[in-house]
């Protein structure tokens, strides 16, 4: 299923140009208009799915490995060091499309921070309770 207004499953459906990189019956691969670093890619299902919750299973066991075989690429094409994987669920997580995506942001030596926090601290004690309220809420 598509949504109509939906700006990626136009792009998905070839309605809307694109560098496609890669495609096949399920996605297409296109690189980013508003690149992170050079060789920014996105992976879009051509069904519609709002985030990450409502992906289908089969559809979801495809995405990892295929995004591995882009980062790859990119480290052999465009000889960049790395690449993170950045997936987005919600607008408080940065989501601005909602259209379930993966960016594949290949990283260069010297290049800027672009997927980093500073790491925080948390007692046992708070550990456990957070992990109890998560399972509680599977």
């Amino acid at each position: 299923m598509k949504k109509e207004n939906c700006i990626f499953c136009k792009i998905a459906a070839g309605e809307i140009p694109s560098c496609t990189i890669y495609e096949d019956e399920e996605v297409r691969v296109i690189l980013d208009l508003g690149p992170a670093s050079k060789g920014h890619a996105l992976i879009l299902p051509k069904e519609h799915y709002d985030d990450v919750c409502s992906l289908d299973a089969k559809l979801a066991a495809k995405m990892l490995p295929l995004a591995a075989r882009i980062g790859e690429a990119m480290k052999k094409g465009l000889g960049c060091a790395g690449f993170n994987l950045v997936q987005n669920n919600g607008e408080a997580a940065g989501q601005t499309v909602f259209h379930f995506h993966i960016h594949i942001i290949p990283r260069y030596d010297g290049g800027p921070d672009i997927v980093s926090w500073t790491p925080g601290i948390s007692s046992a004690e708070d550990l456990a309770e957070t992990g109890e309220k998560i399972r509680n809420a599977m």
